[in-house]
């Protein structure tokens, strides 16, 4: 469970959270041809309505594997007609990406979708992405962050030239230059120490990244000030100060130009919390009236919220289950704890956007669909009939 990762992508409409997650998905070989969004052959954008118009309407759901990590990714909606997508997703999320767009900044959906997650205590990383068009401007959007958002963001890559200039990103704690092979679509990644004209530039974005990360993490302010810490301890603080909320981890690149979105995955696996490290549920013994807790444990009872009702041509009506505690198996009864009512669950599937993948079982921490509900709506909760919550 400690190397699964529940997260979403938010942001505004048109910051390309939707090319993004494309990338991620073709980086981590879930899908081996990358579609567009403006040729309609994106992955997540699967409904014709979206293809149509090039924007996502509907959350979408998919799982793809990187470094030993399961990431349960949702593509969320940018527009505010359907906001409360990005808030039924973030409601079952432990953690989100925020992506913005490099020329226009913090605009007012990345407000709306950044004030949704942090009502829920989501850690976030950011990405800046669209660093290749003319007029992008990364200090620009830090510094939106800061005012707009009330962030503290902190880069860990930094563009190397701004607009018509990109040319790949700088790794600030590993003093590396990241270049990004298009041949293969910016697949195979290339590293080497910076140049001596690199160094000038990042250097002081180095110093600053240590010296405001160690503002935010006590236990790194002893090391700092002593003189004596390893790249481990820095990598250890920014997961700490990232999971407390503290910091907001920066990245750059442009998605489009298939630059920069590795270090992302990446820091999902290091940076973001797994079902673990984020607060027991809570929630009441309907018949008691007591309040109880729910450990992210595949011995505790089982109990999952439904966060979102989907009908489906072929398998009916597919009701997206965030799994807090417990096991769920395939065939099993639960106990639909709004209506009282005991449920079959026929089928589990494991989502890739409208496509299902059948599951025998589904496991505290996970993300699923379940089939064969006769009566079920966005927010019930599913739990073991001998432990009703």
């Amino acid at each position: 469970m400690k190397n699964i990762r529940n997260i979403g992508i938010i942001a505004h409409i048109d910051a390309g959270k939707t090319t993004l997650s494309e990338r991620m998905l073709y980086y981590s070989r879930k899908i081996h041809r990358l579609g567009e969004v403006h040729d309609g052959t994106a992955t997540m954008d699967y409904m014709p309505e979206e293809q149509e118009r090039g924007i996502t309407i509907m959350s979408a759901c998919t799982t793809c594997q990187w470094n030993g990590h399961t990431i349960n990714l949702i593509d969320t909606p940018g527009h505010v007609d359907f906001t409360i997508e990005v808030e039924r997703s973030l409601r079952v999320l432990d953690g989100a990406v925020g992506v913005f767009c490099g020329v226009a900044g913090v605009e007012p959906q990345s407000e709306t979708v950044w004030r949704q997650s942090e009502g829920f205590g989501v850690p976030k990383i950011a990405f800046i992405n669209k660093m290749d068009r003319m007029g992008a401007d990364f200090a620009n959007v830090l510094e939106g962050m800061k005012k707009r958002l009330g962030a503290n963001p902190l880069p860990l890559t930094i563009p190397n030239g701004e607009g018509e200039a990109f040319d790949g990103v700088l790794d600030l704690l590993a003093r590396e230059h990241l270049d990004f092979d298009q041949a293969d679509r910016g697949r195979t990644v290339t590293r080497r120490a910076w140049s001596d004209a690199e160094a000038a530039v990042a250097e002081p974005w180095r110093e600053s990244l240590l010296e405001h990360l160690a503002e935010a993490d006590e236990p790194f302010l002893d090391l700092y000030l002593g003189g004596e810490y390893s790249l481990d301890d820095v990598r250890a603080a920014l997961r700490r100060a990232t999971l407390s909320r503290a910091v907001t981890p920066v990245f750059c690149g442009s998605a489009l130009r298939n630059s920069g979105v590795q270090p992302v995955l990446d820091a999902v696996c290091d940076l973001l919390p797994s079902p673990l490290d984020v607060p027991p549920v809570t929630g009441t013994n309907p018949k008691t009236e007591e309040v109880e807790t729910r450990q992210a444990s595949e011995d505790e009872p089982f109990c999952g919220l439904a966060f979102k009702i989907a009908t489906d041509p072929f398998v009916g009506r597919l009701a997206f289950v965030r799994v807090y505690s417990g096991k769920l198996d395939a065939g099993s009864y639960v106990l639909n704890a709004r209506s009282g009512k005991r449920e079959r669950i026929s089928r589990l599937y494991q989502m890739h956007a409208n496509k299902q993948n059948p599951m025998e079982s589904v496991s505290a921490g996970d993300i699923c669909a379940a089939v064969g509900f006769k009566e079920i709506r966005t927010g019930d909760t599913l739990c073991a009939e001998n432990a009703p919550i």
